[in-house]
């Protein structure tokens, strides 16, 4: 592919995709390492420390964004790498909860200002247009296949490792990271003014609002928070309490939710040549719900069962890629490409907004109230949410051009597998 045929943006995007990948696998070790620390209290831990995450990318986020013209970005890119390689690194050696806290504190500040810098830098490496919005697509795409498949390759590692040495894997990650970005030529920005920086931050959640198929993307992102924070949170306790399963049947279950998304991934391209992206993403949408009121449902039953929460994982991970993978081309549709980084953008902030809310709910109200509260309500607003999705998101705004199943490029090698295919 032409794109990555231009050496900068293809190391700054390996450099990318390391990160990413650490940070997911690092995200299962600080399950396991919370259920270390505090046993049935895991999912509270936990979830503290995920909400921390989340409070951090949609503040730091946007902000870095306004100002990172202000800033030599190179130098940022490696100080952040150099980071989060250090707390990651530090993490298996904590002995009370508060440091964890404290850690996730730094290295997911770092990941949050890290995201809108090598957006900011991608148009003055990528100078060609249409090349310039392949780039766009390939960082989302990213996101995508690291949530799909950190799990499964955190499962493969602990078959035969402690979760100890996944940390010290993706700190050797993030300081490959660094070097990539260290060989990449980066120039400083052109310094900008304070108000236009600020309103080029926040022109893309303004986009948001007023378009109709992007509001119903918002209520979707609720929709995957509220089933994926069961899965993210929850399945650790559950697994080693109600189970009793040992440390890598935690990630092997992780790793059904994995494995299903990576499944309706490598689908969803030809399914999407001939379906609507609407009618896939609400599809999914229902898929989540039916799936996470039937785990509420069985959990208050007493019905616990290897062989069904594993079916239930699955199809949770199903439904996140229905919703997740056809969303770029949801934001390349319903948008002139000038307008493109700030959307792209708000959807990184918007989407771990929706995370916010359900991480604490999935935290703390499990610990608190038992899991089939917790699920009862994390199902009531998934339910909710795609509902709402339904709504916002009108029939007719999905038959136009921008919509239509007809997406023209698409790579022809293996990497075109699954949600890859929007990086063409």
């Amino acid at each position: 592919m032409r794109l990555f045929k231009i050496r900068d943006y293809r190391h700054l995007f390996s450099a990318q995709v390391i990160a990413l990948f650490g940070t997911g696998l690092t995200t299962v070790a600080l399950g396991l390492l919370a259920y270390e620390l505090a046993g049935p209290q895991a999912g509270l831990v936990l979830g503290t420390a995920l909400t921390i995450k989340m409070v951090l990318y949609v503040a730091i986020a946007p902000i870095a964004a306004a100002y990172i013209d202000r800033l030599p970005r190179r130098a940022f890119l490696v100080t952040l790498d150099a980071v989060r390689a250090g707390v990651v690194l530090a993490l298996p050696f904590i002995t009370e909860v508060w440091h964890v806290y404290v850690l996730i504190g730094l290295l997911q500040a770092s990941s949050a200002a890290f995201t809108p810098t090598f957006q900011a830098v991608i148009p003055d490496i990528v100078t060609d247009k249409a090349d310039y919005t392949r780039a766009l697509s390939a960082s989302q795409v990213a996101y995508t296949m690291e949530s799909l498949l950190s799990p499964v390759l955190a499962a493969i590692a602990l078959s035969f490792m402690s979760f100890t040495w996944l940390f010290l894997g993706t700190s050797l990650g993030f300081v490959l990271s660094t070097l990539l970005v260290l060989s990449t030529r980066i120039p400083n920005a052109r310094r900008g003014t304070r108000s236009g920086a600020w309103d080029r931050a926040t022109s893309g959640i303004r986009t948001f609002l007023r378009t109709p198929r992007l509001r119903g993307i918002i209520a979707l992102n609720l929709v995957v928070a509220a089933a994926g924070s069961i899965v993210i949170v929850n399945t650790v306790t559950y697994v080693r309490d109600e189970l009793g399963g040992s440390q890598s049947a935690v990630a092997w279950m992780l790793a059904a939710s994995g494995t299903g998304s990576l499944v309706a991934a490598l689908t969803l391209p030809r399914v999407l040549d001939r379906i609507t992206e609407r009618t896939v993403m609400l599809t999914g949408a229902a898929l989540l719900s039916v799936a996470t009121i039937t785990a509420a449902a069985l959990t208050a039953a007493g019905v616990i069962t290897w062989a069904g929460t594993a079916i239930l994982w699955f199809v949770i991970g199903a439904g996140m890629a229905m919703i997740v993978t056809p969303t770029g081309r949801i934001l390349r549709g319903a948008v002139e490409p000038a307008k493109l980084p700030g959307v792209f953008a708000a959807q990184f902030s918007l989407s771990h907004l929706a995370w916010l809310l359900t991480y604490p709910i999935a935290g703390w109200l499990g610990t608190s109230a038992g899991l089939a509260i917790t699920w009862s309500s994390l199902a009531v607003l998934a339910a909710g949410a795609a509902i709402a999705a339904r709504f916002l998101w009108s029939r007719g705004e999905a038959l136009d051009s921008a919509d239509a199943p007809s997406v023209p490029l698409r790579p022809r090698t293996p990497l075109a597998a699954g949600a890859a295919a929007e990086a063409a």
